[in-house]
Parts: C-alpha cells; structure tokens; sequence
C-alpha cells in the first residue's frame, strides 16, 4: 500500500459515502474533514481506523491541523451543483475558488505526497465537438464550472518531486450511495418516474457524460496506486456513456416498469431548459494510461435507484433535503 493514511475532504458526501468505507477495506487509515451538512450515520464510524473531523475547507488554521501526517489527500469539497448559483455567490467564491491554494499548500507543507482533486468534465459547458478530449478549451458557462477550472492550474502550480498533484474531471455521476444524491439526472429522472409514474425532462438533446458512483469510488483507488510519474501534473476525464437527456429519460421508461408494473407505461413530459450544458466527453486516456474501464452503465444505476426505492431505503425522495444539495444549504443558511 503506497499510502496509508488518506485524508478526503467532503468525505461524507455522495461519493465519500462508498470511498470511505472502500478503501478501509483497502486496508487505509483514513481521515473524512467534513462539514457534516448532510450527517455521517452512513460512515463506518465504528471503524477504528476511520476517523471523522467536522470542519469546513475554509478553515485552513484547522484543515492543516487535520491533515498533519496523512500521506494523500482526495479533495472532494466544494459546493457541488450547477445549480449553486441560486446560492450566495459569495459562498460559491470562498468556497470552490478562495479556499483551494491555501488548502494545497497546507497539505503540501504538512509532507502529504499525493493529492488528488476532483475538478469536474462540466468545466467543457457547451462543445460540439465529437469527442472532447483533455485538451479541449474550457467554456465554463456556471460558477461552479468557471472554479473548478480555475483551480486545476492552482494544483499544478505547487506540484514537486515530493508533492504529486493529479486533476480528474468526472462525468455526471449517478446511481445509489448511502448518502444519496437526488438532484443529478439520472437519479432525478429515475425518482420521478419510480415514484410518480411522469418523467419530467428539462430540454432533452443536451448530452451529458455519466458515470456510476461505484465507477467513480474505483477511479480513486486506481489513482492512489498509480506511479508518481505516470500521473503527476496529468489531467484524466472520467465518464462512461455519453447520452442525450431524453435517451436517458426513455431508458429510465423502459427500466421503472420491471419494478413497478402497476404504473403501466410511463409518460414523457418535456419542458423547456435554461441548462444549456452539452458536450460528449472522451475518456480514453484513463484508459490507456491507467487501464481504468468503468464497469457499471446507466441502466445500471437506474436498476440500483429502483432497487434502493423498493426497499424503502429512500423515503420522502421529493422533499427531504438529505438528497438536495442547495436545498439543504439554503436550509441551513449556509454562508
């Protein structure tokens, strides 16, 4: 094991909610630094090894406290929705842009050797090209996209021989975590459509790349095994099936029936979008340089989220905050 003690930030999130438990199976240490918004009941916290600090990406007096001996840092804070903009632009600054050098610099300074940033395939916006490869001009059409952008260059700028910096830019992701994610496509479409027999589509042509969270979860682990030299300074799309919104709406039609035949066939309703979002993203460089293939398709993840409503194991899915992200920051007044 190359690293033995990891520090994620936003470990209890959507993806924190499976990575965490993941790699202490791995045989990590592991360290979440967490503002806790969304709670941690679904974090092995019984686990010795696990170890979970409430704190905010911003408090970098306590982050580097925190990251004091770890050896790798999976960055995945941020205020993560495109739709954060309905937020306090103020927030979104301080947060995804203003907190980002100080927080690399800390892990650097504490000896961290790895440290790994979620950025995100959004920072793209609108393309219409083919296939949208790393090296593809970035058109950031959010805040949300515009910061995760900027601070890719903020990483790269502080990598050295002892610090090795790597920038992943994830697709869309989907499918069921213990801290569930309702406000995502899939999983949006495949809420309305299990639990109100009506797919509501907003727009329908843009594409979108996604990937499933369990995907998602194996890109890390792949990233914290990989050489120094083959991923230092490199920057890696991860995405799985390119696929138009009204494709996925018609897939999640298809799907929903098979565990709820009672509603018979379901209904398609299109609206108008101002989420002009659209570009098909190439991941074949994680592949040729990692040999990461995702496993998992978005039949799979709308198969998992209707497993997950069966079960009860998500209840109240129109109107907990728990599943919304600017809902349950609007709710807390966060700032």
């Amino acid at each position: 094991m190359k690293f033995e003690r990891v520090l994620v930030t936003g470990g209890s999130g959507y993806v924190g909610s499976l990575l965490v438990p993941q790699l202490l199976a791995d045989g990590h240490e592991v360290t979440v630094y967490d503002t806790l918004y969304y709670g941690s009941d679904f974090l092995p916290t019984e686990n010795p090894r696990l170890h979970v600090i409430e704190g905010d990406i911003r408090d970098t007096v306590l982050f580097r406290s925190a990251v004091a001996s770890h050896d790798a840092v999976i960055h995945l804070a941020c205020i993560s929705n495109d739709a954060s903009f309905e937020l306090d632009e103020g927030l979104s600054t301080s947060v995804n842009l203003d907190a980002f050098r100080p927080l690399v610099v800390a892990a650097k300074e504490a000896g961290v050797r790895r440290f790994i940033y979620a950025s995100s395939s959004s920072v793209y916006g609108v393309s219409d090209s083919p296939d949208v490869t790393e090296e593809h001009p970035l058109v950031p059409l959010t805040l949300y996209n515009q910061y995760k952008g900027e601070c890719e260059p903020m990483l790269l700028d502080e990598i050295t021989d002892d610090f090795v910096g790597v920038i992943i830019r994830p697709a869309t992701l989907c499918g069921y975590g213990p801290r569930q994610r309702l406000d995502l496509s899939v999983n949006i479409l495949t809420n309305h459509g299990f639990n109100n027999g009506l797919i509501k589509v907003f727009g329908g042509s843009q594409l979108r790349p996604n990937l499933h969270i369990k995907d998602m979860v194996e890109a890390y682990r792949v990233l914290l095994e990989a050489e120094d030299a083959t991923i230092q300074g490199e920057i890696f799309n991860c995405g799985y099936q390119n696929m138009s919104i009204a494709d996925i709406a018609a897939l999640v039609a298809e799907i929903v029936p098979k565990y709820r035949p009672e509603l018979g066939e379901l209904s398609i309703e299109t609206q108008p979008s101002d989420d002009l979002r659209s570009y098909h993203v190439n991941s074949d460089k994680i592949t040729r340089v990692l040999g990461f293939t995702p496993k998992y398709s978005v039949a799979n993840a709308i198969e998992d989220l209707c497993q997950a409503f069966s079960r009860d194991l998500l209840p109240d899915s129109f109107t907990d905050t728990q599943y919304f992200n600017v809902q349950r920051m609007k709710e807390l007044d966060v700032r």
